[in-house]
């Protein structure tokens, strides 16, 4: 028997982690903690409503990885309203992201191992590659 997708390892722990309310407010924390430029472009942010946007984006990446259409309309629009003519959200940016989300998801999934970590890396590292490809 196959392992286990990367994309199936990643939802799961992507449940396990959201089953916590906790998880997306220890992510925005540690990411706005990461730069004072964050901290800057989330100023006037509706939190509550940013929370569900981003869960639901993470929900979507792992589709938009195996080329599904719901998945990858939401990493499409994500795109273009961080381009540069839009909320000008650079690429260097989403290190800071990456390693906030990791850290998060570490802290929240009882199960976190180098495997679970693999597949959130090549997942995310997946959206990151298409939103800076479009920056």
């Amino acid at each position: 028997m196959s392992p286990p997708s990367p994309r199936v390892v990643f939802h799961a722990s992507l449940d396990r982690c959201a089953a916590n309310d906790g998880f997306i407010d220890r992510f925005y924390q540690l990411f706005m903690d990461s730069s004072a430029t964050i901290r800057f472009r989330f100023r006037n942010t509706d939190f509550e409503h940013q929370k569900k946007m981003l869960l639901r984006s993470l929900q979507l990446s792992a589709a938009a990885t195996d080329g599904e259409p719901d998945g990858l309309r939401e990493l499409n629009e994500r795109a273009a309203s961080h381009d540069r003519v839009h909320l000008n959200i650079g690429p260097e940016l989403y290190d800071l992201w990456l390693d906030a989300i990791l850290q998060a998801a570490s802290e929240f999934d009882p199960d976190w191992n180098d495997d679970i970590r693999a597949a959130w890396q090549r997942i995310l590292g997946f959206v990151i590659r298409h939103m800076t490809s479009r920056y």
